[in-house]
């Protein structure tokens, strides 16, 4: 058989619109804004990944603007071209993460190592590809035999079929979103100038409890992003960041400093509390990964079996044919295994296992994000360092690199299927998804490259503007893995046993469904651990203002909270990177 397994048409419980036999779908206007929109979203998610460790999906964001642009200018999308454009510009958007520059390559580049620009342009469309190839065989199990929810998915495609359903409503929430970006983008812009309206200095005050205050981080700061970030991630989340940032900032760090268990300045990495507070954070955040992928292995059993689906009609038409994806994988596991020995010196050998790990664990992670829309590709890499630990002992390039092609495979994947489960709902063609899928990863790289290394030349990773959470954690698992407890400073074992076992104990208690909802990320509060206190706390401010929006007017804010969040959030990320360009070319502030 030359084609996938059958790709049958939905059930009526299943889907929820059903096209005409004529209806556009795989469009050049479709494709070109799922790319733009997609592609904007990438470089947000370059500012926004080097600051707090997150990133977030263009999926929504391109559907509303795409659907809002083409009504403006009185040529309406179609629901299946909708779409393409979500497809189109949510693997676009994804990119960011998935091309690694948002944890393995910073993590190499805080080791001294240089990327060469072809190298990285390589790198990122070879591993992003892999994850769209997995994710076919694995669509017919997921989608059609479980059925499997796809919240994200699923949401989706209910957003699109209301903006058809009230297209006022539509561009109230493009509108929303494009006036929230301009306020942020020009409050970003100002700050260049006024750098002091950012983060006002505290010694103005004069008041000496809230200078040492401000020099463990609680300080004001003025953070668009981080506090549309808050209203998006939500209020558990946000106060676990404030949890975290308490504890480490304001408890255990003053107290290893008064035990002289550090000598240097707070923020510093090598003798500092700072770099002193990296490794519970760090401890944390892996043994919740690691504890839940654990407890989470009835998933492992439900990834990989097989089952058959009868009695469907078929549109054969419509398939993604079999040699597609299996020419295509061959393609990008090539291009990885070169890339991996030309770049990072990793043999080929050491490559090819982690191939085959990267499609194991992708498929994880699919069921995982089918099932509960949590994709664990933190837990992904980890797993990946953990076996690399072993079988490249002293190898910090080969234990983070191999865990990239995992981590970009689980990504990858995991987000085509969300998409994927979209178009089973609105009854569109996933063979032209697949295509949509296809160009959005290659406008992705074309966005997200330059603007990481915009970013990363004006500002110093680690530093102020780019604390890099999520590559001080990767660098410090591949340093531990590799150089053993010689990696960590002076008396900080207790504290890493003490943060593994809170972070065991969180994922085991979370599996209580009585105590689940009131329990705190683990995530989060290593992130809190990491990036300065004032990062945590404003996130937390836009949690609480998304928690008394939805009391005081739950219509309005169920209505427009996403599109104000997301263009505050895009508005500092896009002029966060006209920002960096103005410290490159040296224009003077005031």
């Amino acid at each position: 058989m030359n084609e996938t397994a059958a790709e049958s048409t939905p059930s009526a419980s299943e889907q929820i619109y059903w096209p005409t036999a004529d209806e556009r779908q795989l469009t050049a206007r479709s494709i070109i804004a799922g790319c733009l929109l997609g592609g904007i979203v990438s470089c947000m998610n370059i500012y926004m990944g080097l600051k707090i460790g997150w990133s977030f999906g263009g999926s929504l964001i391109a559907a509303i603007l795409g659907f809002a642009l083409f009504m403006s200018l009185g040529r309406s999308l179609s629901v299946l071209e909708c779409n393409v454009t979500q497809t189109t510009g949510s693997a676009a958007g994804t990119m960011a993460s998935a091309a690694g520059l948002l944890a393995a390559i910073p993590a190499m580049n805080l080791l001294g190592f240089q990327i060469p620009l072809p190298g990285m342009f390589l790198w990122a469309l070879s591993i992003a590809y892999l994850g769209v190839f997995f994710a076919v065989p694995l669509r017919r199990q997921m989608i059609e035999v479980d059925k499997l929810r796809f919240p994200t998915g699923t949401a989706t495609a209910e957003t699109i079929l209301a903006m058809f359903a009230k297209a006022s409503e539509a561009v109230e929430k493009a509108r929303a979103l494009l006036w929230a970006g301009a306020l942020a983008g020009a409050f970003t812009l100002l700050t260049y100038f006024i750098p002091d309206l950012e983060m006002p200095p505290t010694e103005i005050l004069g008041i000496g409890a809230l200078t040492v205050a401000a020099a463990w981080g609680f300080q004001l700061y003025f953070g668009p992003m981080l506090f549309g970030a808050g209203i998006l991630i939500g209020p558990r989340v946000g106060a676990s960041l404030a949890l975290g940032a308490v504890v480490s900032w304001g408890v255990l760090g003053p107290w290893a400093q008064a035990n002289g268990w550090v000598s240097g300045e707070i923020m510093s990495y090598t003798d500092g509390p700072r770099g002193w507070l990296l490794w519970p954070g760090v401890a944390i955040m892996v043994s919740e990964a690691l504890t839940s992928l654990a407890l989470s292995w009835r998933t492992f059993i439900r990834a990989f079996k097989v089952g058959s689906v009868t009695g469907t009609g078929e549109v054969a038409g419509e398939r993604i044919p079999t040699a597609w994806w299996r020419n295509g994988l061959a393609v990008a596991a090539i291009g990885t295994t070169v890339a991996a020995w030309y770049l990072f010196e990793i043999p080929p050998h050491l490559t090819v296992l982690a191939l085959v790990l990267s499609f194991a664990l992708a498929a994880v992670a699919v069921r995982s994000t089918g099932e509960t829309d949590i994709n664990p590709v933190g837990g992904m890499g980890k797993v990946t360092q953990l076996v690399y630990g072993g079988l490249a002992p002293g190898s910090l390039g080969t234990n983070l690199m191999a865990a990239a092609v995992t981590g970009a495979g689980a990504s990858q994947a995991a987000d085509m299927m969300q998409d994927l489960k979209t178009g089973r709902l609105v009854g569109a063609s996933p063979r032209r998804q697949f295509i949509a899928q296809l160009w959005g990863i290659g406008a992705g790289v074309l966005f997200c490259i330059p603007a990481y290394l915009l970013v990363t030349s004006a500002y110093p990773l680690g530093g102020e503007q780019l604390p890099a959470p999520a590559a001080f954690a990767w660098k410090a698992m591949a340093e531990l893995l590799t150089q053993g407890l010689d990696a960590l400073p002076p008396h900080a074992e207790t504290a890493v046993v003490a943060g593994a076992a809170f972070g065991a104990l969180l994922s085991v208690l979370r599996r209580i469904p009585v105590v689940a909802p009131y329990l705190p990320s683990g995530l989060a509060i290593g992130i809190a651990f990491i990036v300065q206190a004032f990062y945590s706390l404003v996130i937390f401010l836009g949690s609480l203002a998304l928690v008394i929006w939805q009391r005081s007017s739950p219509a309005s804010a169920k209505k427009l909270s996403f599109a104000i969040a997301s263009g505050l959030v895009a508005g500092e990320g896009l002029f966060g990177i006209f920002k960096a360009a103005l410290t490159l070319l040296g224009v003077p502030t005031l």
